[in-house]
């Protein structure tokens, strides 16, 4: 505890510049004699920290110190600006100036050890723009409508309480309470079209967690079998868990995994040409080849 009012009495000297004795023991909830105690600690442990008597006077930090040696150690500072780094990357605006300050009171540089862009090689900043927008309606507990195109194909208007941004499967997703369908959802963020935040607030807590019960975003789920060619290995590895993929002897790549029940998957075996098969299950190796005959006769005139 001591070490904490400690920290916490130093930037708060910084702050404001200075502050008498019965202003910190009130602060604090300990008296002035404590609060004197705890100057000849600072003191001691090399912090300019000095109290003036008279009208006007206090106690401050003398005003050319820097805070780099004697409160955090070498390893806590760059915890600190490593930290801030990944929260700049989601709240660049309200982190940045921060950011720039404490890494001129450590007197460190090159701190940038992450970097994230949230749009897409062929969208531009529609998605950063979005997932902003997104960010400002949960920390303010606004409303939101848009439009959502299902995995279904089907369009609808939502009107929707955002609680949570989250990432799985190599997508964003917003998880919130869908008022339209009176219950909660996740929605693709690439799906989403047509985002406003509305001027209604709700009260909704924030969830801890969102994936304990619901693991698979009420999404059902079908296990299949998928032989692929070693030309896209690339993606392949870029797309499945490696421990679920083994290379044969010809180099084509066997798969095992989960994928979505509905309509992504077979736009998502068709993407892959002709260099991948369908093992199993045989429902979905009969739908893909229906499809492809279907492709076929576009192309046969």
């Amino acid at each position: 505890m001591k070490e904490n009012r400690y920290f916490q009495m130093i930037y708060l000297l910084l702050e404001r510049g200075g502050m008498t004795a019965p202003e910190l023991a009130k602060h604090f909830e300990v008296s002035a004699r404590t609060i004197y105690r705890d100057i000849d600690v600072l003191s001691a442990a090399g912090i300019p920290v000095y109290a003036t008597q008279g009208k006007g006077g206090g106690i401050a930090i003398q005003d050319n110190f820097v805070l780099n040696k004697s409160i955090l150690s070498e390893q806590e500072q760059k915890q600190i600006l490593l930290a801030l780094q990944g929260i700049k990357v989601v709240d660049d605006e309200n982190t940045k100036a921060l950011l720039s300050k404490l890494s001129g009171v450590f007197q460190r540089q090159n701190v940038d050890w992450l970097e994230i862009d949230f749009s897409g090689w062929k969208n531009g900043n529609a998605e950063k723009d979005k997932f902003h927008m997104l960010q400002s309606a949960i920390l303010k507990s606004r409303r939101i409508s848009f439009y959502y195109h299902s995995g279904k194909g089907e369009t609808t208007s939502r009107l929707v309480e955002p609680l949570k941004l989250v990432h799985k499967d190599m997508s964003w997703y917003l998880y919130g309470y869908c008022c339209t369908r009176a219950d909660f959802r996740f929605f693709k963020l690439t799906r989403i079209r047509s985002l406003e935040i509305t001027g209604e607030s709700h009260t909704r807590p924030i969830p801890e967690q969102v994936f304990t019960e619901t693991d698979e975003m009420k999404i059902e789920m079908v296990r299949a079998t998928l032989l692929f060619d070693k030309s896209v290995s690339f993606r392949v590895y870029d797309e499945f868990d490696e421990n679920n993929i083994a290379e044969g002897p010809d180099g084509k790549l066997l798969v095992e995994a989960l994928l979505p029940d509905d309509e992504q998957l077979f736009s998502y075996v068709l993407s892959f040409g002709d260099k991948v098969s369908v093992v199993e299950p045989e429902n979905v190796r009969a739908e893909i080849l229906s499809r492809a005959k279907n492709i076929q006769k576009k192309y046969i005139t």
